[in-house]
C-alpha cells in the first residue's frame, strides 16, 4: 500500500490566494517554557481557504448550508485523478468529456498548477461549462490543484454550479508527483460548525498490485 499526501504545509510564508498578505497564516508562540518550566503553546491566525480545504455552499451561496454540508461517510472515498496538465487556460467540457467520469466519483483534477511552487495568476481552473459538464454527470466532489477552482469569474458560475448541486469543492492539492488512476481518498475537514470552509489534511491511498 503506498500513502501519497497531496495536502499543501502549512506556514507563514506559503503561497496563498492571489499573494495577498492578509491571507497568509500568522504564528504566535505564547508561551515557551518562560522560567525554565511550563510548556510551548503556539496560536494560529487561519483564513479557512487557506491550503487544502474544503468549501461548504455557504461560502458563495447565501444563506447555502454551512460546514454540516461535510458528511464524515463520504471523507474516506474512491477517487480518480485526471490528467490534466495538457489544458492552458480553463478546464471545460470539452476537455472533460473523454475520461471516464461516473455517477458517484470523486474527481481529482491534475494539472500544471502542481509544478508551481508559488501562486500563479494564470492559473489553471474550471470554466463554468467544466463544473456544468461534471454536475450532469452526478459526481460526489472535485478537488484541484489550486488554491481557488475558479478565476475571474464575477458571478462565481464554477463555485455556484458545483455546490448548488450538492458537490464538494476540494482546492489547494498538491498533485505533482501522483500519477491518473484510481486511489482511495481521506479527506476529512476540521469539525468547525457554523463556517463556510475547513481545512484539510488530504491523502490518497494506492494499492500495490
Amino acid at each position: 500500500m503506498k500513502i501519497v499526501d497531496i495536502s499543501m504545509p502549512i506556514h507563514s510564508g506559503m503561497p496563498v490566494y492571489k499573494n495577498k498578505e492578509e491571507k497568509k497564516p500568522r504564528f504566535t508562540i505564547i508561551r515557551n517554557f518562560q522560567d525554565g518550566k511550563g510548556a510551548r503553546e503556539t496560536k494560529v491566525e487561519l483564513e479557512l481557504h487557506t491550503g487544502t480545504h474544503m468549501d461548504a455552499p455557504l461560502h458563495m451561496i447565501e444563506n447555502g448550508q454551512d460546514s454540516n454540508f461535510f458528511r464524515v461517510k463520504d471523507m474516506i472515498t474512491p477517487c480518480k485523478v485526471l490528467d490534466l496538465t495538457h489544458v492552458t487556460d480553463g478546464i471545460t467540457e470539452e476537455d472533460l468529456k473523454n475520461y471516464d467520469i461516473s455517477p458517484g466519483d470523486f474527481i481529482l483534477l491534475k494539472t500544471r498548477n502542481s509544478f508551481f511552487d508559488e501562486f500563479q495568476d494564470n492559473f489553471i481552473y474550471v470554466k463554468e461549462s467544466g463544473a456544468k459538464y461534471l454536475s450532469r454527470a452526478g459526481i460526489k466532489g472535485v478537488g484541484i490543484d489550486s488554491l481557488g477552482i475558479e478565476r475571474s469569474q464575477p458571478d462565481h458560475a464554477t463555485h455556484k454550479t458545483l455546490l448548488g448541486n450538492g458537490i464538494y469543492i476540494l482546492e489547494g492539492l498538491r498533485l505533482k508527483n501522483v500519477e491518473e488512476g484510481k486511489y482511495t481518498l481521506i479527506a476529512a475537514p476540521i469539525y468547525l460548525q457554523n463556517v463556510e470552509a475547513a481545512p484539510v489534511r488530504a491523502l490518497l491511498i494506492k494499492e500495490e498490485e
